[in-house]
């Protein structure tokens, strides 16, 4: 089967190379099939757009939850009838505070990452052509592109958006009077959410195809960056999980529409029995997180797979224990999907039940040990670059160890009970799954930007800048949250002044604003940083990183097919940095990496620690 689709994807291309100068403006850009273009799409739409919206709503609501009842004119500038006189209003806090969730952990780092870089990095460096199906991979970003339009629409119709929390547990999303945000704006967030899910299908089974059958000669799955391993196995959680949420936003979408009662039973509403018999809402709860955890580690994972990557070649190392991250990534996968009831311990599960799921949860924490040891050691004695990818790598092994501590109580159904809804839980998904997964975007930006824009190299000291900012004021942000968690304060209150002994932490909430308000500013750099250097950016080297792997091999200047003559076959692993031969000398001499593409000399063996 491969050494077919290499024949036939080779042809594919050399055919392309003869008309290929025939592209017009819409088949390059607009209705691109080449994977680097579709990555592109895919940053620009995910990353830039929505993730400005999604920032820009946590700030709103932040100065809200800072100065409860104050008037502000950006309130009324941004919000309209929603904040008169400048006063943010009970009912867009909630819809902000839904819309914000679903664009961050669903369009920005779902799509937003894992369709950039699957899509830039799988071809480039499994040694492909392009992906399987350009045209699949094509019709994925633009389901992508309509269902963010429809979430964007959302945001303008008169009842205001969807307003439930970005988890739309029924009967709130299921009961289209109960609130404002209940009507049409919740209907528009589930159509747009099942197209999302349809285009996230499409480009999961793309990956998959792509990285078991399109690669080249010599690159055994032994031999695949880390990079490769963590887009194949997102990829595959995908395709097991988000088929379930689909079903729920389907069956959420009858009962809304066609009188089901699938998620409703027993309800009043203004002392009126309604019609619904038989239904539960935790149904939808177990539907909902059956996806909602492993979407944890698809968001994870492809920033874990960076990190690996740049952290080895910045270390000029070998990454450590290179087949145990290899099983530390099947093992999370696996236990992703067996652990979606600690998300539910107070809605009255049985305890035994409770007790499963907490053993299976903190034997998470062994898989996620393995890859902090891995990163920890692989820097230990390496001759570290202290660029800004290396910094954000850094800082996503120290977010994810320092979320994953704060996921050890709340993992334990009876130490659960306690912070379960408050500003604690919202501390440590922001930690260990928000931050670390950004840090890893930033990252694979940072390194992989001369291959998504032609050699032009990132502005290193606005990177330096933005890394630091942010670095601070995240944690600015998100440690003291743990407090403020832990003295009770419940999340999604707009504001807590009806709670005397929440006083006391007034000043804490402004803090964590002006820290959150200092890190969106700092975006703003790395937006500049970004959009100056696609246009005035430094060109850079063929390999400006001295970097092992495949997609380093192809030239700066982007063609359909990616290498100009055959494609270069693999000799080795991906980590060969610093390798020296049994008289203490490079393999190569005076270079201290040896690239896949160069084959093993006489009596070396070769490494797979």
């Amino acid at each position: 089967m491969s050494v077919t689709a290499h024949a036939h994807v080779d042809d594919h291309a050399h055919d392309d190379h003869g008309h290929h100068h025939k592209e017009t403006f819409v088949t390059k850009y607009i209705f691109s099939q080449d994977h680097k273009m579709i990555a592109k799409q895919y940053f620009i739409t995910g990353v830039l757009i929505m993730g400005f919206l999604g920032i820009a709503m946590s700030l709103l609501f932040r100065m809200q939850l800072a100065w409860p009842g104050e008037s502000f004119s950006i309130f009324e500038a941004v919000l309209g009838k929603w904040a008169p006189e400048g006063v943010m209003d009970a009912d867009v806090y909630l819809a902000l505070v839904t819309i914000h969730g679903t664009l961050m952990v669903f369009f920005v780092l779902t799509q937003g990452l894992s369709g950039t870089f699957s899509n830039l990095l799988i071809p480039l460096q499994i040694g492909a052509r392009d992906m399987a199906s350009g045209f699949m991979n094509m019709l994925s970003f633009w389901m992508f592109f309509v269902s963010c339009v429809v979430m964007v629409a959302s945001l303008f119709i008169e009842a205001g958006p969807a307003a439930a929390g970005w988890t739309i547990y029924p009967p709130l999303s299921a009961l289209p009077m109960a609130q404002q945000g209940s009507g049409l704006g919740m209907t528009l967030w589930l159509v747009s959410m099942a197209i999302f899910i349809a285009s996230s299908l499409l480009g999961s089974l793309n990956y998959v195809v792509t990285v078991i059958n399109l690669r080249t000669k010599g690159m055994a799955m032994t031999r695949l960056p880390l990079t490769i391993w963590a887009f194949f196995v997102t990829a595959i959680i995908g395709i097991i999980s988000f088929p379930v949420l689909l079903s729920a936003a389907l069956l959420l979408i009858m009962d809304r529409s066609f009188g089901t009662s699938f998620f409703l039973s027993d309800i009043f509403i203004q002392g009126e029995v309604l019609h619904y018999q038989g239904g539960s809402p935790v149904l939808f709860e177990h539907l909902f997180w059956f996806l909602g955890h492993p979407e944890v580690y698809i968001v994870l994972l492809p920033a874990l797979g960076i990190t690996s990557e740049i952290m080895s070649t910045n270390a000029r190392k070998p990454i450590f224990g290179y087949r145990a991250m290899i099983a530390s990534i099947l093992a999370i996968a696996f236990l992703s999907t067996i652990v979606w009831g600690h998300h539910m311990f107070i809605s009255g599960m049985n305890p035994f039940l409770g007790s499963v799921f907490t053993f299976t949860t903190l034997l998470i924490a062994i898989p996620s040990a393995v890859k902090a040891f891995n990163y920890i050691t692989t820097l230990w004695k390496g001759n570290l670059q202290l660029n800004p990818a290396m910094l954000f790598s850094i800082g996503l092994v120290s977010t994810f160890i320092t979320g994953g501590l704060t996921g050890i109580i709340l993992g334990d159904s009876t130490l659960d009970i306690n912070v379960h809804d408050t500003y604690f839980v919202v501390a440590h998904f922001h930690l260990v799954m928000g931050i670390s997964a950004l840090y890893g975007m930033f990252a694979g930006v940072y390194h992989w930007f001369p291959k998504m824009f032609e050699g032009k190299l990132m502005n290193k000291n606005l990177g330096y800048v933005h890394f630091w900012v942010t670095a601070v004021c995240a944690y600015g942000v998100f440690f003291p949250m743990h407090f403020v968690g832990m003295a009770g304060v419940p999340r999604r209150y707009y504001e807590n002044t009806a709670f005397p002994m929440f006083d006391e932490l007034a000043d804490v909430q402004v803090l964590m604003t002006v820290f959150a308000l200092i890190a969106g500013a700092a975006q703003l750099v790395f937006v500049y940083n970004f959009i100056h250097s696609v246009f005035y950016g430094k060109e850079g080297p063929q390999n400006p990183w001295k970097s092992t792997t495949l997609e380093w091999t192809t030239g700066n200047k982007h063609i359909h097919g990616n290498w100009e003559g055959p494609i270069p076959e693999v000799h080795r692993w991906a980590y060969d940095y610093s390798k020296v031969d049994e008289n203490g000398e490079y393999i190569i001499p005076g270079q201290d990496f040896v690239p896949q593409i160069v084959p093993l000399q006489k009596d070396e063996e070769e490494l797979h620690h």
